[in-house]
């Protein structure tokens, strides 16, 4: 049997097909139509961020599973994987913990101007110690943005490490379980935008939320908040949070998800040194690259010995026997 990889995985998860007689293969490029073309005699795919488009899902004439490298699963045609009987599993757990790490360090990045710090000392301007730009994150309120299992563990991180206050607006959690939590439901965006020192986005992508942090609703957060997104970029309107940053309503912004990745140069985000930019690292640690690689291995190893998978996204695609 043959798993066509769409972009690089651990070595781990390499070794854990290799030892199941499952042979991986390297897309020549991860682009949909090479994947099409190249996945022709594979029995399985798995993919990371590129996804995998119906086209491609076509190509698979022996396609028993594809497997998701993460947890956000909108760039794979799921839909169509459904239709046709084709399972999708995926690693819900596994970067959890990386990602909000990173969340966290955004914040801290940004609040004590780390970046700019960097290049003042490079460029001999060791007196911009002196330009008072630099906060603590302690005791400021945070507005948590979609309350999974990162946007949870993230808010955790916040309260407990620095005794931040804690809102969350998560529309489909109920309140009850937020304050279970120790955190206060916010069910008025705008309202709690107001009030948030520091907002982090954690929500799956949807039609509905495509672009919701739009030129009015940056406006409506409090002067001299930061923005932070680990989440998926098309969450935000790329042009609006650039003029947020650049007029100085928004302290900072950082970005580690785009609508289009790689992020193009031409991107006018590049252009704004008030947004941290990073290359959708938060899941790209060794130890959540090792979790995730091992986990999606063995779900595909699973499906192809004919046992059910621990993380389906969708189980109506599974047939038993």
């Amino acid at each position: 049997m043959k798993c066509l990889l769409v972009q690089p995985i651990h070595p781990s998860g390499i070794a854990l097909l290799k030892e199941a007689g499952i042979e991986a293969v390297m897309a020549s490029a991860p682009t949909m139509d090479v994947v099409a073309k190249e996945i022709a005699d594979c029995d399985a795919v798995i993919t990371r961020n590129a996804g995998l488009n119906r086209a491609a899902i076509e190509g698979g004439a022996r396609l028993k599973v594809v497997g998701n490298h993460g947890i956000g699963v909108d760039p794979v045609d799921v839909a169509y994987a459904t239709s046709i009987g084709l399972p999708v599993v995926f690693t819900p757990y596994a970067n959890i913990r990386s990602v909000a790490e990173l969340a966290v360090a955004q914040m801290l990045t940004l609040a004590k101007r780390i970046c700019k710090s960097d290049a003042a000392v490079r460029e001999g301007r060791f007196d911009y110690r002196y330009s008072r730009e630099f906060h603590e994150i302690s005791g400021k309120t945070l507005l948590i943005v979609g309350f999974g299992r990162i946007g949870r563990l993230t808010a955790e991180m916040a309260h407990a490490a620095f005794g931040m206050t804690v809102l969350v607006h998560s529309p489909r959690v109920p309140a009850e379980d937020i304050a279970l939590a120790g955190f206060k439901a916010a069910p008025d965006l705008d309202a709690a935008l107001a009030q948030a020192d520091i907002v982090s986005l954690h929500q799956v992508l949807t039609d509905a939320n495509r672009g919701m942090f739009d030129a009015a609703r940056l406006a409506a957060m409090k002067p001299g908040a930061i923005l932070v997104n680990t989440a998926r970029g098309a969450l935000i309107d790329t042009a609006a949070l650039v003029a947020a940053v650049r007029s100085g309503h928004l302290a900072g912004a950082a970005m580690d998800v785009f609508d289009k990745e790689p992020l193009p140069v031409e991107s006018p985000l590049v252009g704004e040194p008030g947004i941290l930019l990073t290359p959708h690292i938060g899941g790209a640690t060794e130890e959540a690259l090792e979790r995730t690689a091992t986990q999606v291995a063995a779900q595909v190893i699973d499906v192809l010995q004919g046992r059910r998978p621990e993380h389906l996204v969708n189980p109506q695609a599974w047939r038993e026997g």
